[in-house]
């Protein structure tokens, strides 16, 4: 089968690491909107377009599925792409229903980090009311974080003072749980886990957005195996320059790192 995997840039090589290590005999096409990217900053109009251009350009490469593996295009575009093609489309959801099952202590709350567009928008608004947890659930947009992922800058001085800047805006001592709110932030485990106290447990979607995938096509988990067949496009061209894979090769490798960090 093959699988098509859409971000707005390189974020989603995230669901993509977690899909290699649970479906290794499919063949997968990734597609990056690096001419767009970020997502968190346009207009619904845009975002829209962008999305709608890139699913279906994976259907018509040959996918018979694809993954939004975007928490922004999932928010404002899964509904419109889901009415409009007719292939299996799984979106991304910020994981605060994981954080609401598995919290221990009433008393503490859920921290969700995302893209302005995300946190402002209808669809999570609408995720926290469902659970019944408006009171126990804290939003914090951290744009910056998608221009670091994509620029490759991860742990460095200035990434860490902007998430110690931007997370003593809340008493840590009053959260269970940190939610990594767009796949872009996926990168950002070890210096987050740096930062936050060990009371606060790190989070994601990407689990949940497979399993959602493996269960709606009835498809069969498989041992790891990250050389998988995978296709590479950057807002539809496909990539062949060399430096390129090998930058998608380091981003996979340091994310199958941070998967181990919660």
């Amino acid at each position: 089968m093959k699988i098509g995997i859409f971000d707005s840039g390189l974020g989603g090589l995230s669901v993509l690491n977690e899909a290699l290590s649970k479906l290794s005999e499919h063949e997968f096409l990734y597609y990056a909107d690096v001419k767009n990217v970020p997502y968190g900053q346009k207009s619904r109009d845009e975002i829209l377009k962008f999305s709608f251009d890139a699913v279906k350009f994976l259907i018509e490469n040959g996918s018979n599925a694809v993954v939004v593996a975007c928490n922004t295009a999932t928010s404002v575009a899964i509904k419109d792409i889901r009415a409009k093609l007719s292939v299996p489309i799984i979106g991304m959801e910020p994981a605060i229903k994981k954080a609401h099952d598995l919290s221990y202590n009433d008393a503490l709350k859920t921290l969700v980090i995302a893209t302005p567009v995300t946190v402002n928008g209808a669809k999570l608004k609408e995720l926290i009311i469902n659970l019944h947890a408006k009171d126990k659930t804290e939003l914090l947009a951290l744009p910056r974080l998608v221009n670091f992922a994509e620029n490759g800058e991860f742990d460095t001085e200035n990434v860490k003072s902007y998430l110690k800047e931007e997370l003593a805006k809340f008493d840590l001592s009053k959260f269970g749980f940190l939610v990594l709110g767009c796949t872009h932030f996926n990168y950002f485990k070890d210096s987050l886990r740096e930062i936050l106290p060990p009371n606060i447990s790190i989070i994601d979607g990407n689990e949940g957005t497979i399993n959602r995938l493996v269960s709606e096509l009835g498809l069969t988990i498989s041992n790891a195996n990250l050389t998988s067949n995978v296709k590479f496009f950057y807002s539809g061209a496909e990539m062949y320059e060399q430096s390129e894979l090998e930058k998608i090769s380091r981003n996979l490798a340091r994310l199958e790192k941070m998967r181990a960090i919660c």
